[in-house]
């Protein structure tokens, strides 16, 4: 197999874990992850046993391929899934093989995370939406502070959290909006 990034160079054999063997490739650090070997090693490791992750992981440290990756196996295109709201990074992943492209610092990253032993999740419709509403969450609270202050901003969030669980939500709002 070849490198779906460097095009040329072969893939080799590597560990990202003590019992989890992936293909990778010198040049780049990045590497192949067969979904089906990840899933035997979640079930033959405890999450207890799991080195905790002490390094503060900078996701500017990892270099994300910005073009779409072709996979090493089959050679269709891998779809590109974003790992979290604070990084830019995104897995890469071939639905055909159920193998995902990992580039040189997001194991490290996914480990800051602490979402080593949640990786498959990452591929799913679920996690993909909770990043775009958190993503629009975000751009809303901006937009607010451009015309009120911090304190007000979350002044404006506690009593919508208040009002979200609330019996009598619609007569409220209807007295607020009230002028």
């Amino acid at each position: 197999m070849e490198c779906p990034k460097c095009q040329g160079y072969k893939l080799q054999p590597t560990k990202l874990e003590q019992g989890l063997t992936v293909m990778g490739c010198a040049k780049c650090n990045g590497a192949i992850v067969s979904l089906l070997n990840y899933r035997d090693w979640l079930e033959r490791t405890d999450a207890s046993e799991s080195e905790p992750y002490l390094e503060e992981y900078s996701a500017e440290k990892v270099i994300d391929t910005p073009t779409m990756l072709t996979c090493p196996k089959c050679k269709k295109a891998m779809l590109k899934y974003k790992i979290s709201g604070c990084s830019g990074s995104r897995l890469d992943l071939c639905a055909s093989c159920d193998e995902a492209w990992l580039d040189d610092g997001e194991w490290e990253l996914l480990k800051s995370l602490e979402l080593t032993r949640q990786m498959p999740s990452v591929f799913t419709e679920e996690w993909q939406r909770k990043l775009r509403k958190q993503a629009t969450e975000e751009a809303r609270e901006k937009r607010l502070l451009l015309v009120v202050e911090q304190d007000e901003l979350d002044e404006a969030k506690r009593v919508r959290d208040w009002l979200k669980g609330h019996p009598n939500k619609g007569e409220l709002m209807f007295f607020i909006n009230l002028d």
